[in-house]
């Protein structure tokens, strides 16, 4: 794998506060203004990895992580999720939120209930 170059930018904007990406173009405004690189000398100093090999890691663990999220939970739970939340907003009222709110937490008490069952003395 050759190298690359990627400029960190600071990302101000603009956007519509209806735009339906507004809560992570805000995220990206607000994290980018911060400088990541400090964080990882320090890590490569600490552990003798390259900050590119570092940045590489980080960017590629934060984008599979939507995959690897699927991967857990299943393509037919979020299915079952996004029908949720799409039925809600069809409805458009707080009441349909409401409903949702309540099947949502239902998939995940559902998807948790596996880390919180008793362990056995005798096995997991």
């Amino acid at each position: 794998m050759g190298s690359r170059w990627i400029l960190l930018e600071t990302y101000t904007g603009p956007w519509d506060r209806d735009d339906r990406d507004a809560n992570f173009r805000e995220e990206v405004a607000r994290y980018s203004r911060l400088d990541p690189v400090t964080t990882l000398e320090g890590m490569s100093r600490g552990l003798g990895i390259p900050v590119g090999a570092l940045a590489r890691y980080v960017l590629v663990k934060w984008a599979a992580s939507g995959s690897e999220g699927l991967m857990e939970i299943g393509p037919r739970v979020v299915r079952q999720m996004q029908a949720l939340v799409d039925e809600a907003e069809a409805a458009g009222s707080d009441e349909a939120r409401l409903r949702a709110f309540h099947g949502l937490s239902r998939i995940i008490s559902w998807l948790k209930a596996p880390l919180e069952a008793p362990r056995r003395p005798d096995g997991p």
